[in-house]
């Protein structure tokens, strides 16, 4: 099977080594989505809400890139520095997920490789 790389232009991409998303034949996943705008800078800082909206609008251009969409996608994962910005978090998703229901995990970490970061997404995605 082909596999396809994703990028965004994000410029740790090539000093880490990694992809925004991979494609191999009907399988995608996204990997960990940090509120970055496209000027390389956090988007909303100390605003869980807006950091998730923009983990989401980038995990969705990924997907646009990767022939795919949000119908396709059948896991998540949220990682919070707080658990207690879950629902938040949630009802973000919930407007991306709700027709596609797909599962999810939900958890706390100590901390990411940059402090202003609330959140990290990651999705995985099935071309039916």
């Amino acid at each position: 099977m082909e596999r396809q790389l994703i990028s965004n232009g994000n410029p740790m991409e090539d000093i880490v080594g990694f992809s925004r998303a991979v494609r191999v034949g009907p399988y995608i996943s996204v990997g960990g989505t940090a509120p970055v705008g496209a000027d390389g800078k956090t988007v909303g800082i100390g605003d869980v809400r807006a950091q998730t909206e923009q983990c989401y609008k980038i995990i969705g251009e990924a997907l646009r890139v990767a022939g795919s969409g949000w119908h396709d996608v059948v896991r998540t994962r949220t990682l919070l520095i707080n658990i207690d910005d879950w629902k938040i978090a949630a009802d973000v998703r919930r407007q991306f997920c709700l027709e596609a229901k797909p599962v999810d995990t939900i958890m706390e970490v100590p901390k990411f490789v940059n402090p202003e970061w609330l959140i990290e997404i990651e999705v995985d995605a099935v071309i039916a």
